[in-house]
């Protein structure tokens, strides 16, 4: 089972090249460094399964957390075509996809800072995610998202919708609660609306011509 994992919310432009970089080798490079040490020896054995924890930000959206979404999508998508690849070698693959889980890992910490997760998505508990992770292994299963409500139904028109899923993402909450936690470690950085950059670039109103500049 592959689970570590980091995230660090923030601003996209306030990322360094170092912490993009590192973020991406431990997030996505590494689970793929441990597949492919340990994949042969479960080919030539005819059994085994691989379990990749994913999040749901690799189903959607992750404002303030650009690289570990791009990460866990990368993840998700490597799950998935590991599996149609090694389909008939008697070695399986899942992805285990949770929401926000409390009590323990990244957002057990924003918890800790008084962050609340989005009441759409509720909380999921390190307990849950084990049981999904052996049912995953017995079941065979693409994949299992554990949540305490259905969410498919979310995740399913994000995925039909892109543009609706942007609106959706700032709608259940993500968003706020993302901007809240880049907020608190200092790593934000407000970008300008349309509105105030046209007013930026608009010409002054002074009921005078304007000068050519030469």
């Amino acid at each position: 089972m592959n689970n570590a994992g980091v995230e660090v919310a923030s601003s996209f432009t306030r990322y360094s090249p170092d912490e993009l970089d590192g973020l991406l080798a431990l997030d996505l490079l590494a689970p793929l460094l441990l597949t492919h040490r340990l994949l042969p020896g479960m080919l030539a054995r005819g059994v085994g399964h691989v379990v990749n924890i994913c999040s749901l930000a690799s189903k959607g959206p992750l404002p303030y957390g650009v690289p570990y979404a791009a990460a866990k999508s990368g993840l998700a998508g490597a799950t998935a075509s590991l599996r149609a690849e090694y389909a008939a070698t008697g070695v399986g693959f899942s992805a285990v996809i949770p929401g926000f889980v409390t009590g323990a890992g990244i957002f057990a910490r924003h918890e800790a800072e008084g962050v609340a997760a989005p009441a759409l998505f509720g909380t999921t508990t390190p307990d849950r995610v084990a049981r999904a992770v052996v049912a995953a292994i017995r079941r065979d299963a693409p994949e299992v998202i554990v949540t305490p409500y259905p969410i498919r139904p979310f995740l399913a028109l994000a995925a039909l919708a892109p543009r609706t899923a942007q609106r959706l993402t700032a709608w259940a909450g993500v968003t706020a609660v993302a901007r809240r936690v880049a907020r608190l470690h200092g790593r934000i950085e407000d970008p300008p609306t349309r509105s105030n950059a046209a007013a930026r670039t608009a010409p002054p109103r002074t009921g005078q011509p304007m000068k050519e500049i030469r």
